[in-house]
């Protein structure tokens, strides 16, 4: 078994294109992912639904094949082209936001969300062991949590965006649509958002190149003894690693799973919540809410990056100590916009909130790949996506729905949900992170004694 040739360094004005292709990826993705949180209204009572059934289309129905399906990619992307895999995908989830377009029922609906996920779980765990073999390590929270501000420019257009064309299609049941037919009015929006998505597609499979693998080994081939190529972990292999090094793992992972439960439960569940305690329209609520997430949790999310990596350079644990100020921030000023007087007041404490939510998010990503070598980078990732988003997309939407539906009983009670389902999830978040630091610096040095057996 032989290291790789020593990878050329790569152009970093390059490496940044690839990034700014790669978030306009996850941009669409979490457009498409997020859109149903303002058309609550219209699909509850178009399809007869509760907010139950409404929360498994934001949730479970998007999560349970996302999930499940990274794991596998994940492993591919370790081996084969992660740009390929990619584009596959992003091509994948297009296509079956625009039959949501076309569904003509619950159940519909239900399965074209289920496609969605399905093309959503190629992007993450390929881009970011993409993305680690573009950049230097001193660079990478930052690069990463460039990638990751898809997140929020996604969701905060999702809002945004609904909002407008829930406003220009209000005085419409239904639309005529050519060679489609009737559809209802709030469909309009899936179209509008599925179609950009497939040229998105094509621009990654053209401009977005393969980089020479780092940290990582080769194997001769059976066909030639002069062949090389990328060596492949065994899933068994990467599993034993992983819990090797749990303490850390599992530390960063349900330290993030549980900020992150927070805001998909508030993003699923925010925009209806100023519409049934503020009286706010769909479309005010999209817009305030949209505007917020897009400035402040992109600003968020930077911040946290450049932090963690100027930390990284003072302290052996300095990533996980910029992690921790998430829960914390959230704790003292994150959790309280349910209870102010008016919507404009609500709004404006939603900015800490938003700022802390995606604070420890490309972070948590970046600290990940450090910890692993190149060909176990995504399988661990679609691992650590598959933990994350299992809980933290299943569950948030329907942990706050379920308290409003069976324990208050009471639609207008929302807020307080939301801010039951934060509490919660702070306590454990921050102490996750807490006690992942130990490990984490061992899991480093860990990694430093792999390489060496194969230098």
């Amino acid at each position: 078994m032989n290291k790789t040739p020593k990878a050329q360094e790569v152009n970093l004005s390059y490496a940044w294109f690839v990034v700014a292709i790669l978030m306009l990826a996850y941009i669409s993705s979490f457009i498409d992912r997020q859109i149903l949180s303002l058309l609550v209204r219209p699909i509850r009572r178009d399809f007869e639904i509760s907010d139950t059934q409404m929360s498994l289309l934001m949730g479970l129905s998007f999560a349970v094949f996302y999930t499940i399906l990274g794991i596998p990619i994940g492993r591919l992307a370790d081996h084969k082209s992660r740009k390929w895999i990619i584009s596959v995908g992003i091509l994948v989830w297009s296509m079956m936001t625009v039959l949501c377009g076309v569904a003509a029922n619950y159940g519909q609906l239900f399965l074209a969300r289920v496609g969605v996920g399905i093309g959503e779980a190629a992007l993450a765990a390929p881009a970011y062991s993409l993305i680690s073999d573009y950049f230097p390590r001193e660079k990478l929270g930052l690069a990463i949590s460039v990638f990751s501000m898809g997140i929020y420019i996604g969701s905060g257009l999702a809002f945004f965006l609904g909002g407008i064309v829930i406003s220009l299609s209000s005085g419409e049941d239904h639309l005529l649509i050519p060679w489609i037919g009737e559809i209802y009015s709030w469909q309009i929006v899936f179209f509008i958002i599925g179609f950009p998505g497939i040229l998105i597609a094509l621009l990654v499979y053209l401009t977005v190149k393969e980089p020479e693998r780092k940290n990582g080994f080769s194997q001769k081939t059976s066909i030639s003894k002069d062949a090389l190529v990328p060596m492949r972990a065994d899933f068994s292999e990467v599993i034993g690693y992983i819990w090797a090094n749990r303490g850390a793992f599992l530390g960063i992972t349900l330290g993030l799973t549980f900020v992150s439960l927070i805001a998909y439960g508030s993003a699923a569940w925010i925009p209806t919540f100023l519409q049934r305690v503020y009286g706010w329209s769909p479309e005010q609520a999209g817009i305030s809410y949209g505007l917020v997430v897009t400035v402040f949790a992109t600003l968020g999310i930077i911040a946290g990056g450049l932090y963690a990596d100027r930390l990284s350079h003072r302290y052996e644990d300095g990533r996980i100590r910029s992690m921790i100020i998430a829960p914390i921030g959230l704790l003292v000023t994150g959790l309280y916009y349910p209870f102010m007087p008016t919507g404009y007041l609500s709004v404006l404490f939603l900015i800490p909130a938003c700022f802390f939510i995606s604070f420890p998010v490309g972070t948590a990503a970046a600290t990940l790949q450090e910890i692993f070598p190149n060909h176990m980078r995504a399988a661990a990732s679609s691992i650590y996506l598959f933990i994350l988003n299992l809980i933290a997309m299943s569950l948030g939407p329907t942990s706050v729905a379920l308290c409003t539906d069976y324990v208050f009983k009471n639609d207008a009670m929302i807020g307080y949900s939301l801010t039951i389902v934060g509490f919660v999830c702070v306590l454990i978040a921050t102490l996750s992170f807490y006690l992942s630091a130990k490990p984490y610096c061992q899991s480093k040095k860990n990694l430093e004694e792999y390489l060496k057996k194969y230098a």
